[in-house]
């Protein structure tokens, strides 16, 4: 009678339980370096890490000019990643990820930020123009498209049309914004699902 622990052995090196590959994308937009950590312009990297707190994961593994981690959502293994090209060059490293899985834009979602909501607003969208947010101006540049679904973080309007907007992204929330930005990736991170299955409309009616 064959011993229960090469039973074992035998079940954990079976095809049916090997490691089924990555087969979508969730790419949070940011800056490297503790300096930007909860500036406006990091929303998406923010949403990331309160997906990596809910689902006890981590994103600390370098590749393809990111910091990336795995996790399983809406039944998919997702690759999680964090590009460390800064914002104006986030689209080499989304370019690097697609092309060695193989997938196209269908397998991908962008979390970023948005100057032209407010603070706690989301809006999701299944393609469109980058409006001014140049991570999603280099990802589509990259990829020769703007067909990817990507999930907006309100973070306000510049005060003043003379104001910087450099300084306005790379400035910090004051204790009131900060509250309603931190409600949004709630919501945000409760409509992954959704959005990683492909119903891009039922989040949409969740979201925005």
């Amino acid at each position: 009678m064959a011993d229960i622990f090469d039973l074992f052995k035998k079940i954990e090196k079976s095809p049916a339980h090997a490691a089924e590959p990555v087969s979508f994308v969730i790419v949070g937009l940011g800056n490297p370096g503790p300096e930007y950590v909860f500036t406006r312009h990091n929303a998406g990297f923010l949403v990331l890490d309160y997906v990596c707190q809910k689902l006890n994961v981590k994103i600390d593994r370098s590749k393809f000019k990111s910091l990336v981690g795995e996790a399983t959502i809406g039944g998919k293994r997702c690759l999680l990643v964090k590009p460390q090209t800064y914002m104006n060059a986030s689209g080499e490293a989304v370019r690097e990820v697609l092309d060695f899985y193989k997938l196209d834009t269908s397998a991908l979602l962008v979390i970023c930020d948005d100057v032209n909501l407010d603070p706690g607003k989301v809006r999701v969208r299944k393609k469109g123009s980058d409006g001014g947010q140049r991570g999603l101006r280099s990802i589509i540049t990259e990829l020769g498209t703007d067909a990817f679904t990507r999930l907006r973080m309100g973070v306000g309007a510049k005060p003043h049309p003379d104001y910087d907007m450099a300084d306005w992204v790379l400035g910090t929330f004051n204790d009131e914004d900060k509250k309603s930005v931190f409600s949004a990736i709630e919501r945000a991170y409760g409509g992954l699902d959704l959005l990683v299955r492909g119903d891009i409309d039922r989040a949409m009616n969740l979201l925005n």
